[in-house]
């Protein structure tokens, strides 16, 4: 075993007080550090052509300041002009990446780049959130976004909020109507996989159109009435409409790689920055999601910022493991295990009703949850993975959150994580251990797993390069 490759556990990404979670200092221990056996197993020494992180580096906060002042000297600014206003259309998504500093400062240095190149001085922030309506409140506080943009100009954007029609190809769909107040949008994203088992990586960089910007009515059209894949076309023919190009500027994006923050990507042609973004995740994140569907069994645990899907593992979400046993890139492969759109799709046996889904990735044998937020359905997991709530505090969040009032119906409360994890090996027989923590650059794993990932990585790597990635880029007209 190369030393290089596994080393003492990482730091687990910082906890964040929110009211979608349990105090920070509720939380006596976390997983990488009170468990035995656990070590840290880096991306770049899985893979070495992995690119390398501009954050976090040695530099700091910097780094992105100027990868975004550099992105940005390419952009034609010249529609915007003095007497007009700008909405920076941002979302939840980028602040939970590595703490949040990184799309923070990118949001920043957006606002004072436009004001210096375009004299504008009614530049504001538009934050969209998914169902926890208060959280991008939470973050323009934390970051202090209010106080750069001018008091009153950054401001969390729910779908709940008042819509505004938009004609489309399709017929008339609805976005949030402070969105789209202003003469000009500048689309601040970033391309982090997030949510692959619902884009599947079409059109990822327009999904926001149909999410964050969007009123509930048109969310549930891309989430339930018509499911993966086919509901992306509806974020496409938002984004195409005459109303939005009316108003369309450019895109600024965070590069995300699973080693951290690669850098800052603008354009003026949103298409032509998805290309490049699906030619990134194909080859980063592929190769992640691949090697993560080599592991044969494991216990998860669960211990990062985020709702129980959205906890942080090599920068890949909890979610998008729950599908490792299937190639989530290739469109041929049917509808993954979870979505919303399947979730009504199992029966009493939690069996799914059409040989279209996939079942659960079955490498999961028991799930740990030491610390993960509320505020997002969560009872699918509960339901189909036996489960292990560390705590009275987190078993009591739980309870008092009316998105899961069942939850806690299919779980078990231990009080520590150590006795949770041994409870859960017993009962799982199996010593692999996957920590979602949001460690940055890299993965925390029982030894026997970091054994495991470290020796199918090199094959994973080949497969990728030479069979996978040819076809899932001709699959989205991409060349190889």
């Amino acid at each position: 075993m190369e030393l290089l490759k596994i080393s003492r556990p990482l730091s687990p990404g910082p906890l964040k007080p929110s009211e979608y979670a349990v105090k920070p200092e509720l939380i006596e221990k976390r997983a990488a550090t009170a468990l035995p056996d656990i070590v840290g197993v880096r991306i770049k020494d899985l893979f070495p052509d992995m690119p390398n992180p501009i954050f976090p580096s040695e530099m700091g906060i910097s780094t992105v300041r100027k990868a975004t002042e550099a992105a940005l000297r390419g952009i034609n600014m010249d529609m915007i002009r003095p007497e007009h206003s700008v909405n920076i259309l941002a979302s939840h998504h980028g602040f939970v990446l590595l703490g949040g500093e990184p799309y923070a400062e990118m949001v920043k240095t957006l606002r004072d780049t436009i004001y210096e190149r375009t004299g504008s001085k009614d530049i504001r922030l538009r934050a969209g959130v998914g169902l926890r309506f208060r959280e991008t409140e939470e973050y323009i506080e934390r970051f202090k976004l209010d106080e750069h943009f001018g008091r009153g100009k950054a401001i969390g954007v729910a779908p709940v909020d008042e819509g505004i029609p938009i004609e489309t190809e399709i017929g008339t769909l609805y976005g949030l109507k402070k969105v789209y107040d202003a003469d000009w949008i500048v689309h601040a994203h970033n391309t982090d996989v997030r949510e692959l088992h619902f884009h599947r990586m079409v059109d990822r960089v327009v999904k926001p159109f149909a999410m964050s910007y969007a009123r509930i009515e048109t969310r549930s059209t891309y989430h339930q009435d018509l499911g993966p894949r086919a509901a992306n076309f509806v974020a496409r023919a938002i984004f195409d409409s005459p109303f939005v190009q009316s108003k369309w500027s450019f895109a600024c994006f965070l590069s995300v790689s699973p080693t951290g923050i690669i850098g800052v990507d603008a354009d003026n042609d949103l298409y032509a920055m998805n290309d490049r973004v699906t030619r990134l995740i194909s080859k980063t994140y592929g190769k992640l999601m691949t090697l993560l569907s080599e592991i044969d069994e494991c216990i998860v645990v669960l211990d990062s910022v985020g709702p129980v899907p959205y906890t942080f593992a090599g920068g890949t979400i909890f979610a998008n493991f729950c599908s490792a046993n299937i190639d989530i890139f290739d469109l041929d492969v049917p509808v993954p295990a979870y979505t919303w759109y399947t979730e009504a799709w199992y029966d009493k046996k939690n069996m799914p009703l059409s040989q279209d889904i996939v079942p659960m990735n079955p490498a999961i044998r028991m799930l740990v949850i030491n610390n993960a937020w509320t505020g997002y359905p969560s009872e699918f997991w509960a339901a189909h993975i036996p489960t292990v709530v560390v705590g009275q505090n987190m078993a009591n969040h739980f309870r008092s959150d009316p998105q899961n009032s069942k939850f806690m119906d299919h779980v078990v409360v231990v009080d520590d994580v150590l006795t949770a994890v041994d409870f859960a090996k017993k009962a799982a027989r199996t010593g692999k251990i996957l920590i979602f923590d949001g460690a940055s650059g890299g993965i925390n794993v029982s030894q026997s797993l970091a054994e495991l990932l470290v020796e199918r990585a090199p094959k994973v790597a080949r497969k990728v390069e030479r069979e996978l990635m040819p076809k899932w880029l001709a699959q989205r007209g991409l060349a190889p």
